[in-house]
């Protein structure tokens, strides 16, 4: 099951609008840029590194194939 988030609706409304089908991923990012901003000067004020609270729990010991040798 995918739960539809806000740009399901978002979709929804720019099409009713009659706004080309083209700009919608642009106008997703430009609804989010000052959200990504605010999180930067957050981040920026608070001048640490960001560590992962979790350890990894994955395979290990796994080697990269190219994608041209991937099945």
């Amino acid at each position: 099951k995918i739960n539809a988030n806000v740009d399901f609706y978002s979709a929804s409304v720019y099409y009713t609008l009659g706004i080309p089908t083209d700009l919608f991923t642009l106008l997703f990012a430009m609804s989010r840029i000052s959200g990504w901003g605010a999180h930067v000067l957050e981040q920026y004020a608070d001048n640490r590194l960001i560590r992962p609270r979790e350890d990894y729990v994955g395979p290990k010991d796994q080697h990269w194939v190219p994608i041209a040798q991937r099945p």
